[in-house]
């Protein structure tokens, strides 16, 4: 699939799904398999807080966790570590403001994978737009738990006010995001939400990822 289509792009971000060991109450493995079959669309491999994975069980987690996404056809990119992507030839990653400049990982990954970058601000969003991003992540858009360093949350003002300014790039909503409030993401402008906890905790992963997938598509 080309991701550089941006159609196909705003497709897989329909249902994103971020995960990581720390995110998990069951094994990682089966979370994600049940995130699938409830539908979602991508998933970004998110090894960070406390108790995190390192070195070699990181990267075993990571290969068991591409495997699963590769059998479903799902696009599996990993947050932040560069590296690790280029090892594995997934099919992108995602930065955030801190990480390296979007230029320089675009020079390390090579023009067919995807980079999604997080932007808070209009600035931001141009930086990553000339750097070479193939879309945002904008957030948090509620208030959220899960990052500890968390800004606070902004609504969907900054989607609204960049679709107004005629950004077209493929944005997705991230923070506080559930079933309940996701059709108001699609509605201010996103293409997709992500979520972390309001899959990963849910009592019933598959059950949760489907009414999420509802809001989304009649959003």
């Amino acid at each position: 699939m080309n991701f550089h289509n941006s159609d196909s792009l705003r497709k897989a971000l329909k249902v994103y799904f971020i995960m990581g060991s720390p995110n998990c109450k069951d094994n990682p493995a089966r979370v994600l398999q049940e995130a699938i079959e409830g539908g979602i669309t991508l998933f970004q491999f998110r090894e960070k807080g406390t108790g995190a994975l390192t070195g070699n069980e990181k990267v075993e987690l990571a290969k068991e966790l591409q495997q699963i996404c590769r059998e479903h056809q799902i696009p599996f990119i990993i947050n932040d570590d560069i590296d690790l992507a280029i090892a594995l030839n997934v099919d992108g990653v995602h930065i955030g403001q801190e990480d390296e400049r979007v230029e320089e990982v675009r020079k390390k990954i090579g023009h067919d994978k995807i980079i999604g970058v997080s932007v808070h601000s209009y600035n931001e969003a141009m930086n990553a737009l000339e750097g070479g991003a193939d879309y945002f992540g904008i957030g948090p858009v509620f208030p959220t738990k899960t990052k500890e360093d968390a800004k606070p949350s902004n609504g969907t003002k900054l989607i609204e006010e960049l679709r107004d300014e005629g950004f077209s790039i493929p944005i997705v909503g991230i923070g506080g995001i559930t079933a309940d409030n996701a059709g108001s993401v699609i509605q201010a402008g996103a293409d997709g939400v992500s979520v972390i906890t309001a899959i990963s905790h849910a009592p019933s992963v598959t059950e949760a990822t489907k009414n999420l997938r509802k809001s989304v598509f009649e959003g």
